[in-house]
């Protein structure tokens, strides 16, 4: 049976919230944590964008024995792949291991959106450059855990004389976010795993007949609500953008750029798309969906300000279906 795991979303609320929901997460019974990471939210109707690292340290103290993974961080423009190192570095000494001797932090990355990255001024490259500063950076992140001083001068990126000093007792996952036969290619050549937001199968076929080894993430986000039609009103209000196409979600540079578009997204096709309302079985089915698709984890998140009611009722009514 495959993983099912809760997703914090940081656009939707502050870091206070998050912490707070993953340990009512744990408590639930859910088995593990994604966290975005961004610098703006999509729309300004979600309304938050806590720095993840922070966020990361309280949620250490607040849980057990959960594993976390960030879905993911972009580690190329914004925050050099040097200081994502000990950043996640930090993180992983400090949640530890479980109580099975299993590693707690995964580090998810991507090429990233424009939305978050171009914030420093930089020109947003690529695609094809996108993916080759993200397997530079890969590169540079796994030479610094070793814990060696680092000299590096790529084509993307100089580091001099960096060391680390505090790492944790394991050498953190690597998980890379893939959409498109080339990210899938990179997935399976420098990757520990492969995550995704589709419950594409054939992607994982792909990712594991090019070598790719590790774990399988998949992700879906679902509004719980008493009443159906006020979900649906609540996922469009605030996630109507997961209904742009191409490649909008990457290219665009703000939240204002992201409401213009995703106006164009009419609710009914965000009602069609989006697991809405209090039926177990149709929560169920969703996520079934994925662990179909052949998905190792499973993440779900709650679209909407009621992340406590959503744990609870998938605590009491959609788990136990899934297991």
């Amino acid at each position: 049976m495959a993983t099912i795991g809760y997703f914090l979303s940081s656009e939707e609320h502050p870091g206070s919230e998050l912490v707070t929901a993953a340990a009512a997460a744990e408590k639930a019974g859910f088995e593990a944590l994604w966290i975005s990471d961004h610098f703006h939210p999509w729309l300004d109707e979600q309304g938050h964008s806590p720095f993840v690292w922070s966020v990361l340290g309280a949620i250490s103290a607040v849980t057990e024995k959960i594993p976390v993974t960030t879905a993911v961080t972009c580690p190329t423009m914004r925050i050099h792949p040097a200081i994502v190192a000990q950043a996640a570095a930090t993180t992983a000494e400090l949640f530890g291991k479980t109580p099975d001797g299993r590693a707690r932090f995964s580090l998810g990355v991507g090429t990233g959106e424009a939305l978050n990255e171009h914030v420093l001024g930089d020109k947003w490259p690529t695609p094809e450059v996108r993916l080759d500063m993200l397997a530079e950076a890969v590169a540079i992140i796994r030479e610094l855990w070793k814990g060696e001083t680092v000299d590096h001068d790529g084509e993307h990126y100089v580091v001099e004389n960096a060391r680390i000093y505090t790492l944790p007792s394991y050498t953190p996952d690597i998980l890379l976010s893939a959409f498109g036969p080339k990210a899938l290619t990179l997935a399976a050549e420098i990757a520990d795993g492969f995550i995704t937001t589709s419950p594409a199968a054939d992607d994982i076929a792909s990712y594991r007949r090019q070598g790719g080894r590790g774990r399988t993430q998949g992700g879906v986000k679902v509004c719980w609500h008493e009443d159906k039609q006020q979900a649906a009103k609540i996922a469009h209000s605030l996630w109507r953008t997961s209904g742009l196409p191409g490649q909008l979600a990457q290219d665009l540079p703000t939240p204002s750029h992201f409401d213009q578009a995703s106006e164009l997204v009419p609710l009914e096709k965000t009602a069609e798309s989006v697991v809405c309302g209090n039926d177990p079985e149709e929560h169920a089915a969703a996520l079934r969906e994925y662990v179909d698709a052949g998905f190792d984890e499973v993440y779900v998140a709650q679209m909407g300000p009621d992340q406590e009611g959503m744990i609870a009722f998938y605590e009491r009514e959609v788990l136990p279906l899934l297991r």
